[in-house]
This record gives structure tokens, sequence and C-alpha cells, in this order.
């Protein structure tokens, strides 16, 4: 069962902040907006087709940030330059993965939950 309840706030904003990116500097954000929305429906998946609520948004942040950053290296795992090296995960979502389980248990059918059962 999906909450009726999301909420947005300004995501952009945020993101912008977190990148280091002038509220005001516009020039990126059709790419930035598009980073958001692709994380917002890659999570709306991970959810089984609920909208994440407002208390998940700054999964979308991060993985938006996550998602900037790589950005020229996409399809690597690792890239090495002048001897930085990078490592890149397949999963964007797998930092967050126990909160999304947790989520998606407290709304499972049945759920027992924080609760007592005596047999």
């Amino acid at each position: 069962m999906c909450d009726e309840l999301t909420g947005k706030g300004d995501a952009l904003g945020n993101l912008k902040l977190l990148l280091g990116i002038d509220p005001e500097d516009s020039s990126q954000d059709k790419k930035l907006d598009w980073l958001l929305d692709a994380a917002r429906a890659r999570l709306r998946v991970l959810l089984g087709g609920c909208e994440p609520p407002h208390e998940m948004e700054h999964i979308v942040t991060e993985v938006a940030i996550i998602r900037f950053n790589r950005i020229g290296s996409e399809g690597m795992l690792i890239n090495n330059v002048e001897g930085e090296t990078q490592h890149f995960s397949n999963n964007d979502f797998a930092g967050f993965m126990d909160e999304i389980n947790a989520w998606l248990d407290v709304r499972k059918p049945n759920s027992r939950r924080g609760g007592f059962r005596f047999l």
C-alpha cells in the first residue's frame, strides 16, 4: 500500500547546495532536474510503484549526486586518472537498501513489526 502524502521540497536547491553550485546559476538545471527525476523514478520501482515519501527524499538527492559525479564515466566500474582511482557501484541504491527494505517491510500486509504476539 502506498502513502498518499509525498513531497519533493526544494530538491533542486538541495542538490545545487551539495554540489557546490550557485543557487542563481541555472545553466545546469535541466540536467540536474533530469537526474532527480531519474533517481525518483528508479526509487519508485524499488518501492513497488509507490511514490517516494518525503522521508526518502534524501535518497533521491544522494543518488542524483552519485550519478552527477559519474557523468563521463558511464559503464565503468573503476576509473584511474593520474594516480587517483575511483570505484563505482553497479547499483546506486546499494547503500540505501536497508532503509528501503525497512520501509517496505512496515507496509507489508500482516506486518507484525513493533507488536506482541501471544501463542
